[in-house]
């Protein structure tokens, strides 16, 4: 690694790190030579022990050995600076004294990613990221295989779904499905049963779906509020609902993924 202490702020070789508000990263989301940030060390280290590779790393003095050891053999500049310049530089408090840009890894064909799950989760539009990260935590935690997300969900790689999926955004495979009903065509074509969790006056319990569940099940999960599209429900083969009391009739959308991915949980893919 090549350590630089930070002095001109205007530098080219920091517009990785300039000024990330929300709407910055979202533009920055997927292009073709696409980014994300990775903040903390121990963030940092979960993304490439998955096998991404850093551009470039921004960090607070006190963490120049921690990470030292997560880059210490690739040959990225670590730039050094304060927690001020830091703020100044980013436009906001970088609380975990480190940030490294990444390379957004290219993601696989839908068909390839799916060809060996028996249970995948399905996010349709859910644009919170608090939500997108809590649900990857679920799936890792609960054994579903992998996660498709629609093309306006969030960004899983979004530095605030990265910290609330505890990492697990680097562990659960995922990739992004096309437009209803092409998505649908495409999990039909791999044998998926699409099981939409939504409430219905035709719908299903989930006691009684995951007592006799097929063998390959796609969780299909939609935003809060509206919920599920039309386009959605139609493609749906069942539509499942969670049972409710006191007057309840919904959950948030990471916690109904939890409660339905536990209900249908099986042994994961080896």
């Amino acid at each position: 690694m090549r350590i630089e202490h930070i002095a001109d702020l205007d530098s080219p070789a920091l517009r990785d790190y300039r000024a990330l508000t929300d709407v910055k990263l979202r533009r920055l989301s997927e292009p073709a030579d696409g980014l994300y940030i990775a903040e903390s060390s121990k963030v940092i280290a979960r993304a490439m022990s998955a096998g991404h590779r850093p551009r470039s790393v921004l960090i607070q003095e006190q963490w120049l050995s921690d990470v030292a050891e997560i880059v210490g053999d690739h040959d990225v500049p670590v730039f050094v600076a304060s927690a001020e310049l830091l703020r100044e530089l980013t436009g906001f408090e970088v609380h975990r004294g480190a940030l490294a840009s990444m390379h957004r890894p290219v993601l696989p064909p839908v068909a390839e990613l799916i060809s060996r799950a028996r249970r995948i989760v399905v996010l349709e539009d859910i644009v919170d990221h608090t939500n997108v990260g809590a649900i990857f935590r679920s799936v890792a935690a609960l054994g579903a295989d992998a996660i498709l997300i629609t093309p306006r969900c969030a960004d899983p790689l979004y530095r605030r779904s990265v910290r609330v999926s505890m990492g697990t955004v680097f562990a659960v495979p995922w990739t992004r499905l096309p437009e209803w009903p092409l998505a649908a065509d495409l999990l039909h074509e791999q044998g998926f049963h699409l099981a939409a969790l939504a409430l219905s006056d035709d719908a299903v319990s989930l006691d009684a779906f995951a007592a006799s569940a097929p063998e390959k099940v796609a969780l299909v999960l939609g935003a809060e509020g509206d919920g599920l599209t039309a386009p959605a429900l139609a493609s749906a083969d069942t539509i499942v609902t969670i049972p409710m009391m006191r007057g309840v009739d919904s959950l948030n959308v990471a916690s109904a993924s939890a409660v339905a991915l536990y209900a249908l949980r099986q042994p994961p893919v080896d």
